[in-house]
């Protein structure tokens, strides 16, 4: 049983990979938020200080993608793989994100299986890397997943990342575990889950309907409890009110000496929504804390309510 970090955009930047590294155990696999796919000639990959080694504490990491363009693909592998030496990469056609789809990408892409076969054949013919996918039921229908992953059966993917929703369905409702299977019934790829892994119990019910499914990504989970992967894997968690409060200290002075404190408290008051309920204040002591607006007191504030 193998645990990933899911890729967040905006919020799990090598900064937050680095501190989950640092504070938290149980985590096997860290895939980085997307970055643009672009032609050599426009390409700066040195300007992506996420995928820059000297940043990446965590082992393995590897760089999301997303665009449609074949050779687009092809220049900023190459690219990343002699500036930096990866040789593993995931691609993006799952983002939900009403600007990404609407550009034909993330799950843009899904309706349309020529283009994301036309990508992944010139990947794996024409380079040596390792390649992957991270994808939803489609964008519209499920028949999309379904289609796609036939398509693939005989391309040489490391794994590919299913989210058992639509795009058209961002993150509300519940999973369709049903539809989930048949895409499990249709590809003779290792098949990473993705969705609403919640709490112990929840693994414990998917492991169970899923029994042939060794991997498990956990996303927005990770960020309201840091220490699920460990629980999941019945490490010992000690002390996690201390260890999480470290944990933000040490997060915010990482922020802090790459960023001014105005967008250091923009991530912050993102990720409170989630630390809410791990601090277990309501929804008022929530609200009380972002309103203010100026970061020493917003600071202050926080720690208060995580002691």
């Amino acid at each position: 049983m193998r645990l990933w970090l899911a890729p967040l955009d905006g919020i799990t930047n090598f900064q937050f990979r680095n501190c989950l590294c640092r504070h938290v155990g149980g985590i096997d696999n860290f895939i980085t938020p997307f970055l643009p796919v672009q032609e050599k000639s426009k390409l700066n990959v040195r300007k992506w200080k996420d995928l820059w080694p000297r940043n990446n504490a965590c082992r393995p990491t590897t760089p999301q993608l997303m665009g449609n363009n074949p050779a687009h693909f092809l220049d900023t592998l190459n690219e990343l793989h002699q500036e930096y030496g990866y040789t593993s990469f995931n691609w993006n056609i799952g983002c939900p994100v009403d600007q990404v789809v609407r550009r034909t990408r993330g799950c843009g892409v899904m309706p349309h299986p020529d283009i994301v076969e036309s990508v992944v054949r010139a990947v794996t013919e024409q380079t040596p890397y390792h390649f992957s996918l991270k994808m939803r039921l489609g964008l519209h229908d499920k028949s999309e997943s379904l289609q796609i992953l036939d398509k693939m059966q005989d391309y040489p993917l490391e794994y590919i990342v299913i989210h058992p929703r639509l795009g058209e369905q961002l993150y509300e409702g519940v999973p369709d575990l049903d539809a989930f299977q048949e895409c499990l019934n249709h590809t003779a790829h290792r098949v990473v889950y993705s969705g609403d892994v919640w709490t112990v119990g929840d693994y414990e019910r998917l492991q169970e309907r899923f029994p042939s499914v060794q991997d498990w990504m956990l996303g927005r989970p990770i960020l309201c409890n840091p220490f699920l992967a460990e629980e999941i894997k019945e490490m010992d968690t000690g002390d996690v009110k201390e260890r999480f409060l470290r944990y933000y200290q040490h997060y915010a002075d990482e922020l802090l000496e790459t960023r001014k404190e105005k967008s250091t408290l923009f991530i912050l008051k993102e990720l409170w929504h989630y630390y809410a309920s791990f601090a277990g204040i309501d929804a008022s002591e929530l609200k009380t804390l972002l309103r203010i607006n100026d970061f020493s007191p917003f600071f202050a504030l926080s720690l208060e309510y995580l002691r």
